[in-house]
C-alpha cells in the first residue's frame, strides 16, 4: 500500500467537494486562485485501498480500557481534541498518543464556527494549534469543526493556522449501528467514521468501537491511519 500516492487525487477531488458546500466565489482570477489554496472539506478519502478511518471528538474518551484497546489491536485512530473538554485530562491523551493515536484540532472551546467573524474563528483554531503543540509537540494538520458546521471563513482561518484539511465524517457510530450522512448507506473505501459516543453513553466507547470494527470487517475493509491519507 502506498498511501501518499493518492494525495494528488485527494486534493483535486476533495477541494471540489468542499467548494460545492460553500457560496459560489466571485468570478475573477484572484478569487479563484484563493479558493484553490484553501483546505478541502472532506468526509471521505478518494482511494481504492480497502480502508476506512476511525475518529473520535472532543476528548471525552477517558475510559482506561480504550487505551488498552488501541494498544492491543494496534488500532490507528485519530482524536480531534477540544481544549475545554480534554484539557483536564491531557495525561490520558498522552498515553493514547504513545500507543499510536493521532491528535488533531477540534477548537479551543467547541464553539460552532459557522457565522463567526474571521478573528473569532482564527482564535478558536489557532489557539488549539498552540495548545496541542505546547502539550504534545504536535502541529495538527486536520481540523474537525464542532458540530460539523463551517463556512468559507472557517477554511480561510484554518489555512492561516496551518490546517490542510477540514475533516468531517460520512458515517456516525450509534448504539445500534452506523448512521450515514448521505448515500450510499454502506461502508466503502475511504469513508471517515465518527465513533464518538453521545453524552449519555460516554462509558460505551470501547463497546461502540468494537461494534464498528465488526461492521468494518464484514464490509471487507480494514482501519487505516487517516494522517497517512490526508
Amino acid at each position: 500500500m502506498r498511501p501518499r500516492a493518492v494525495l494528488p487525487l485527494l486534493l483535486l477531488t476533495a477541494v471540489a467537494a468542499g467548494c460545492a458546500q460553500q457560496p459560489a466565489p466571485r468570478a475573477d482570477a484572484r478569487a479563484a486562485g484563493t479558493e484553490s489554496r484553501l483546505p478541502p472539506v472532506v468526509d471521505r478519502v478518494p482511494t481504492r485501498d480497502p480502508v476506512v478511518f476511525l475518529t473520535y471528538d472532543d476528548g471525552a474518551e477517558r475510559d482506561p480500557r480504550f487505551v488498552a484497546t488501541i494498544r492491543d489491536l494496534r488500532l490507528p485512530v485519530t482524536l480531534f481534541l477540544t481544549d475545554r473538554v480534554a484539557g483536564p485530562g491531557y495525561g490520558h491523551f498522552a498515553r493514547l498518543r504513545s500507543v499510536g493515536a493521532g491528535l488533531q484540532n477540534h477548537t479551543l472551546d467547541h464553539t460552532a464556527l459557522r457565522g463567526l467573524p474571521y478573528a473569532g474563528q482564527r482564535a478558536e483554531i489557532c489557539g488549539q494549534q498552540r495548545k496541542l503543540h505546547a502539550r504534545f509537540g504536535v502541529r495538527p494538520r486536520l481540523l474537525r469543526p464542532p458540530y460539523g458546521t463551517h463556512d468559507l471563513t472557517t477554511r480561510r482561518a484554518a489555512a492561516d493556522c496551518g490546517v490542510t484539511a477540514v475533516t468531517l465524517w460520512r458515517a456516525t457510530a450509534t448504539g445500534t449501528g452506523l448512521r450515514y450522512t448521505r448515500a450510499p448507506h454502506r461502508l466503502g473505501p475511504g469513508d471517515i467514521i465518527s465513533v464518538t459516543p453521545d453524552d449519555a453513553d460516554r462509558a460505551a466507547v470501547v463497546t461502540r468501537t468494537r461494534r464498528v470494527l465488526r461492521e468494518v470487517a464484514a464490509a471487507g475493509l480494514r482501519v487505516g491511519r487517516l494522517e497517512d491519507y490526508l
